[in-house]
């Protein structure tokens, strides 16, 4: 098992730019599987605290309900367009592929989950901006950069 902690220690830069993504803005993407295997996408939050990765739902949601049959999901921090003067300003898009754990219920009933990690990626556009970097990690295997035209 890796947790975000995990990914901090082995690759503290990595984990801080990735992270970072995640914090443009307050809502990202969740991707879950419907019971009958179909995917279904939802607005979320994430919580990067005390080195874990956690997300949460109100009670009873249908993207809760998902995670505790199948707890395989996919993050996607909030997007921000590539600026078409300058793309090599563009800070990038990250995503994460986990499992879900689901934490003890909070009094109001609301769901929490406590994503153990499967993939992290990072994708920017490198220097010069002809070409994109992407950088992945995966548990036991390391960080990898590799670059696409």
């Amino acid at each position: 098992m890796a947790w975000w902690s995990d990914l901090i220690d082995e690759e503290p830069d990595f984990a801080e730019r990735v992270r970072a993504r995640f914090a443009v803005r307050k809502h990202g993407t969740m991707a879950t599987l419907r019971r009958d295997g179909s995917p279904r996408i939802s607005g979320t939050e994430f919580q990067f605290e005390d080195g874990d990765l956690r997300v949460g739902s109100m009670p009873g949601s249908l993207k809760a309900l998902d995670l505790r049959r199948d707890p395989r999901v996919a993050l996607h921090c909030p997007t921000e367009d590539t600026p078409e003067d300058d793309p090599g300003s563009w800070d990038g898009d990250a995503k994460i592929a986990g499992i879900a754990h689901e934490l003890p219920p909070p009094e109001d009933g609301s769901h929490r989950f406590r994503i153990e990690l499967t993939e992290v990626v990072l994708t920017r556009v490198g220097e010069p901006a002809d070409h994109l970097v992407i950088e992945s990690w995966h548990p036991g295997q390391g960080l990898r950069r590799r670059t696409r035209r």
